[in-house]
This record gives structure tokens, sequence and C-alpha cells, in this order.
């Protein structure tokens, strides 16, 4: 008799046990991927919003203050004029709390710009910058009416304050004739402040 026909044939499959295991730890691995690729995608979504309001900051704060370096004292009192003698140019000038205009050139579209009243205000929950031409007595017409664009949404506050020294207090009590020389910018939007932003008013 052949003794290998009398031993038993060993089982080939998996047992009820080694299947749960596997399925277990086949179910561990699929968590923690699935885990690991929403923490991924939530940190790319939150470095893309912090990227998008650095470049925010950076866009609003560098056109302020270059359109307000490139104006320069008139004739008057708190008054700008762009280039040439105040005569030329009737230099403009005006502080709010939640407001600042002033004369500077800017460049609208490829080749259209010049000398405008630009105005940087509080309208509701948006920032918004409107320029317009003055009159011939170098006042703005109806700012409502102006040409706009919104700088910033989302705007939870804005203030604008002044000092006429480097080591003056700051203040918000402006009026035609005060001599501003330095004025401070606070912006808070998404519930996240601004850097503050502090530019001279050129001499």
């Amino acid at each position: 008799m052949n003794t290998a026909t009398l031993m038993p044939r060993q089982s080939t499959g998996f047992t009820l046990v080694e299947v749960v295991v596997a399925l277990s730890i086949l179910s561990l691995v699929m968590l923690v991927t699935v885990t690991g690729l929403r923490t991924l995608a939530n940190t790319q979504t939150a470095l893309e919003r912090m990227t998008d309001r650095i470049d925010e900051v950076r866009t609003v704060s560098a056109f302020v203050r270059d359109t307000m370096e490139s104006a320069v004292v008139g004739g008057g009192p708190g008054e700008l004029s762009l280039g040439g003698s105040g005569s030329e140019k009737k230099g403009y000038f005006a502080l709010f709390p939640d407001a600042l205009a002033w004369r500077s050139t800017i460049l609208i579209g490829e080749s259209f710009g010049g000398s405008y009243l630009l105005r940087v205000a509080r309208e509701d929950d948006l920032l918004v910058l409107r320029w317009q031409q003055a009159d011939a007595r170098g006042e703005p017409g109806d700012w409502a009416a102006a040409d706009a664009r919104t700088l910033v949404r989302d705007l939870e506050e804005f203030e604008v304050s002044w000092r006429d020294s480097y080591n003056g207090e700051w203040r918000q009590d402006w009026v035609p004739g005060d001599e501003a020389l330095w004025v401070k910018l606070q912006i808070r939007a998404s519930d996240r402040y601004w850097p503050e932003l502090i530019m001279q008013v050129p001499q």
C-alpha cells in the first residue's frame, strides 16, 4: 500500500480568522490613506488661501503706497499736485475716518491714464477705489457716480488716521488746511487684520 495516499491532504485556502485579519488590516490602510489625502487637500487649500491673501495685501498696499508717493505738495496747505507748479495742477487731499482721497497719476488699461482724483473708502463690506477727473476748481464731483474697482472683499474694519509729525499722536479729526505728514490705514477683512499701512505724505 502506498503510504502517500494515507497522508491527509493539506488545505490550500485561508481560514476565516485569516480573512478577517486581512480585511481589518486593509481597512486600516485605506483609512490612513484617505485621512492623509484629506489632510493634504486641506493643507493645500489653506496654503492657496494664505497665498491669495498675501498677494491681495501686497497688491493693494503697493498700489496705495505708489499712488501716494507719486503725489507732491501743491501751493496750499494740505493740497497735493502732480508735477509742475500748483497753478498748473491744483492739488487735492482729503481724509476721513473711513476714506482717503488725493490726486495722483494712474494708468487705466494699457495706454489710457493720467492725473485723477482717487478715493479709497469703505462701502458696506467692500474697500473700493474710485477715480475721477477734477472740476475746474480742482474739486471732485459725486464720488458715487465715479468709476470704481473693488480692492478688498469681506471688509470688517477700515480706519484712516493721520499725524502731523513723526512722534505725533494718531488722529482722525482731519479738516481742510491740516498738514498730514503721515497717514495710517488699518484694515480687517475675513476675520484677519492686515499689517498697518503707514505712508508719508510727500512734502
